[in-house]
């Protein structure tokens, strides 16, 4: 594997690129037990055997051909009930990484609360999983799958950069420029900028102000997506109300 070189001032500075693993999560957060792990510790695996997504879901992906990755910060700065805003700070960042290969498509966009997709079907996804210590995060590890190079799916909802560009990636390179949009999109939050990652947020947003078909408590309802609150929770309105949503509370159909 060529040698990955991220233009960052911490984050993929400390770096493992490991030839196989259970779950890159799991490995950041073993060495964040073990002090380890620096600001801005990268893992990142040709073949992750058992990764875990959203919702309790598997997150697979082809061995050899996609990016899957974690990263370990710090950020402390971040009080425990605005975790939504650090999730929404990554997404953004793969947003803006997604961007600069496929251009500002409109298909182009990130369904709450922090899935990459490319019209209806799926790029990549994101799980974040934190540690808090009292009202702060102590330290955050970003687990990140996007499908680079694969051409075949198990389910007709998940595309690749490959399948959309026509073209195979060198991971490396683009793990680097990865690295670089997420601790420029941490680094905006960390100066303060909540109110532009919320507006460029909703800028690219899936479904936002559209009306569509979503599915609570086991019944098919007609919705439109007027935002996210604070807390990071989906605002749907449904028969005229403005009804709030966490993340087991709602299915899109």
């Amino acid at each position: 594997m060529e040698e990955l070189a991220p233009q960052t001032l911490f984050t993929g500075q400390q770096l493992l690129w490991l030839p196989e693993c259970a779950s890159t999560n799991t490995e950041a957060h073993n060495l964040v037990v073990k002090n380890s792990a620096t600001d801005g510790c990268t893992i990142i695996t040709d073949n992750q055997t058992a990764g875990r997504g959203q919702r309790g879901n598997r997150w697979e992906a082809a061995a050899g051909e996609n990016l899957t990755l974690s990263v370990v910060w710090r950020p402390t700065f971040l009080a425990a009930t605005d975790q939504f805003q650090l999730s929404r700070a990554v997404a953004l960042a793969v947003h803006d990484w997604a961007a600069t290969l496929l251009g500002p498509d409109p298909a182009l966009r990130l369904k709450w609360p922090n899935d990459l997709y490319f019209g209806t079907q799926k790029l990549g996804g994101i799980l974040i999983e934190n540690t808090l210590s009292g009202a702060k995060i102590q330290h955050s590890i970003i687990g990140i799958g996007l499908n680079i190079n694969q051409q075949h799916f198990a389910v007709p909802t998940a595309t690749s950069m490959a399948l959309l560009t026509g073209r195979p990636h060198a991971r490396p390179a683009l793990a680097a420029r990865l690295l670089e949009s997420l601790e420029a999109r941490y680094l905006q939050l960390r100066a303060g900028h909540v109110a532009q990652q919320q507006q460029d947020y909703l800028h690219v947003l899936y479904r936002y102000q559209q009306p569509a078909l979503y599915e609570v408590a086991g019944q098919a309802v007609s919705g439109q997506i007027e935002g996210v609150d604070p807390t990071g929770r989906l605002l749907v309105r449904i028969d005229h109300e403005l009804r709030a949503f966490g993340l087991q509370e709602i299915v899109y159909r």
